[in-house]
This record gives C-alpha cells, sequence and structure tokens, in this order.
C-alpha cells in the first residue's frame, strides 16, 4: 500500500506514450497539453467502441467486459482496460455474481499494424499487473487487436517485459514529481507524432529557442 492519494496515481495509458517518448509522455501528462491528428482520432474511435459503456457479454465459457477500470496500489497507477475476456477455466477466480471459476484476459486494441517497438505490449503487461493485484491471480498471456489486420496478436507476459514497466513507472514518477518535461530527442516518428506542434523537435535540435522566436516572430513582437 501507499500514502500517496489514488487521485495522484499516474495513468496507465501514459506507459505507451513514455515508451515511444518521454517528451511526448510529459507535455501530455505533467504539462496537461495535447493536440489531435487524424491517427489520434482513429485510434480513440476504435478505444470507444471497445470500451462500449461497460457492456458485459457472456457467451458459453467466456464472459467479455469492456472498459474496466482497474487500479494497482503497488504501482500507483489507475486506468480503462479496453477488453478483458474471462475464460472458464478450473484453476481460474471466483467472480462476484457469478458460477465458477475464471481466468482472466486482457485484450488492447491498438489502431494500424503492429508497431516496430514494444510500448503497445508495455501496456498490455501494466494492465495485467493491475488485474493480477485486484483479483490475485496470475496473467502469463493477453493480446493486442490491431485494426488494419484486425486480429490478435498473443503477447507472453514475461519478466523481463514487468522489469520494464516497473522500471519505466519509476522514471515517470521522478519526472511528474518533478514537473519535468525531457528534452526532444528527434527520430522518424516525430513526422506522424500529433504533438509535433507543441513539441517543435526540430527546434531543439537545430537551434536555440531564442533563435526559434527571432525567426518567426514578427519584428514588432520580438523582445528588444
Amino acid at each position: 500500500m501507499t500514502d500517496v492519494p489514488e487521485e495522484e496515481y499516474l495513468a496507465l495509458s501514459g506507459i505507451q506514450h513514455f515508451a515511444f517518448c518521454r517528451r511526448q509522455w510529459a507535455l501530455i501528462h505533467v504539462e496537461q497539453q495535447w493536440a489531435e491528428n487524424l491517427r489520434t482520432v482513429e485510434g480513440d474511435l476504435l478505444h470507444r467502441h471497445a470500451h462500449d459503456d461497460q457492456r458485459t457479454e457472456s457467451r458459453k465459457d467466456t464472459l467479455t467486459v469492456r472498459g474496466l477500470r482497474v487500479v494497482s496500489h503497488r504501482l500507483r497507477i489507475q486506468g480503462v482496460c479496453d477488453v478483458v475476456e474471462f475464460h472458464r477455466d478450473p484453476a481460474g477466480v471466483t467472480l462476484s455474481g457469478r458460477e465458477g471459476t475464471w481466468r482472466p484476459y486482457p485484450i488492447e486494441y491498438k489502431r494500424g499494424k503492429p508497431k516496430p517497438f514494444d510500448a503497445d505490449e508495455l501496456q498490455l503487461c501494466a494492465q495485467a499487473m493491475c488485474l493480477e493485484e485486484m483479483l490475485l491471480c496470475s496473467i502469463p498471456e493477453g493480446s493486442l487487436f490491431y485494426g488494419e489486420p484486425r486480429r490478435r496478436t498473443r503477447v507472453p507476459l514475461e519478466s523481463d517485459l514487468r522489469g520494464r514497466v516497473e522500471s519505466m513507472l519509476g522514471e515517470m514518477r521522478s519526472l511528474y514529481a518533478a514537473g519535468r518535461t525531457p528534452k526532444a530527442k528527434p527520430g522518424k516518428g516525430c513526422a506522424a507524432c500529433s504533438m509535433k506542434d507543441l513539441c517543435l523537435p526540430r527546434l531543439t535540435k537545430n537551434q536555440s529557442p531564442s533563435a526559434y522566436l527571432r525567426a518567426h516572430l514578427p519584428e514588432a513582437e520580438r523582445e528588444p
């Protein structure tokens, strides 16, 4: 347990932002800035369909829960799982209002295709770690569902992935407590990032802020 108020826990969804770009995460979660582009709108629509107002479906030996809120007091994070399937299993856990025992299986929905880096896998793993703490169980695997190929990608939730989740959360807590936004590290992903006009990665790479202002502000607005 922790003496940090639950409303100050980090957002679980921030792990994916942090893994992609630490500066992007800080602009969103520390500075409370946000910008939309086509990718973020499409992703938001996909998640809204997945959440669907916490709708629950029951089919044979599978119970599907959408928009399930989760929390980990040990990790000090909270968020929402897109979809959690509960499969009837003798080695599973009991659920309130349901007969039998059930094995939880988290599924995270993403737009586009599988990525060449593991930001999505880290977010899925963090969801599983929250579920494990809440349900007192073990979750060895989950899946990512991508909108473009429209199929699941299985993700083994192994110890190295779990270790990276904990390490990143430690970095995130330190930056959040200090209110610090890391400098930009321009890369291939910057062009498609919805935050590029707020982040200004080219400014960090090529020139100082004062030089940028001299080049872009009208002469009357420049400081003497």
